[in-house]
């Protein structure tokens, strides 16, 4: 008798990028302290400013900026953006690194039948460029922005664009990310969320009550085949203990 077909071949899943793919914190901030820096303003640390990744730079330049007690003026933002950009665009790569188990965890994914995308509030040709530097762009099938997308997330429309141009639809796709912006999407989309508890969310993951919550990214594929081997059904809201 031939195996029943594995749950996963055919399914678009879908992930964040920050954050649940790569840590890039540490150079997103190392570029913000150089911007910084270049106002008279004092650094920030890792810790004071990790939950803002997932919000953009524009939003942790004004948090540098209220860090010392000073109001970002609007008409400053553009231009501090731009050399935010100048800066952090040669060193996308030199402090970021993929978690451990992605590249394992993709490719058991691809190998069951799974068409993989990216879908990330970050630009697309930024996004393009980390994951060539990481040799991770490979496996994915496509690779969509807001800019591309033309919505942003927590907006459905970006996951939705997404997994389209996966070749999938809503009801057989999975959305892998760390934040209530990942979350929304997905809820909004109709899709199961999969978050991961090592990302840059405030508040953390655990509290968003995703479908499942994963301490490892290395159970990224048991966490997916479950949700689609059983839409409706009762999931166990926590795959794997934070010691495991």
């Amino acid at each position: 008798m031939p195996a029943p077909p594995d749950a996963l071949a055919g399914a678009v899943i879908a992930f964040d990028l920050d954050g649940p793919l790569v840590d890039t914190a540490p150079g997103l901030i190392g570029a913000l302290n150089v911007v910084l820096g270049e106002c008279g303003l004092p650094p920030l640390g890792l810790e004071d400013t990790r939950n803002l990744v997932g919000h953009g730079a524009r939003a942790m330049i004004r948090r540098g900026f209220a860090a010392d007690g000073q109001v970002l003026s609007p008409d400053r933002e553009p231009a501090l953006f731009q050399r935010f950009m100048e800066v952090y665009r040669p060193r996308i790569a030199n402090e970021s690194r993929p978690y451990p188990g992605v590249e394992a965890a993709l490719d058991d994914l691809a190998a069951a039948g799974a068409r993989l995308v990216v879908c990330t509030n970050k630009l697309t040709e930024l996004s393009l460029m980390l994951l060539g530097a990481l040799d991770l762009t490979r496996r994915f099938v496509a690779v969509v922005g807001p800019d591309v997308a033309g919505f942003q997330k927590p907006d459905p429309g970006h996951l939705l664009a997404a997994i389209d141009r996966g070749g999938g639809a809503a009801d057989r796709a999975v959305m892998v990310g760390d934040a209530a912006t990942d979350r929304d999407a997905a809820r909004a989309a109709g899709v199961p969320v999969v978050l991961v508890s090592f990302g840059y969310s405030d508040p953390p993951a655990a509290e968003l009550a995703p479908d499942i919550l994963i301490d490892r990214f290395a159970d990224t594929p048991a966490a997916v085949r479950r949700l689609l081997a059983r839409p409706g059904a009762a999931i166990s809201p926590r795959l794997s203990g934070p010691d495991a």
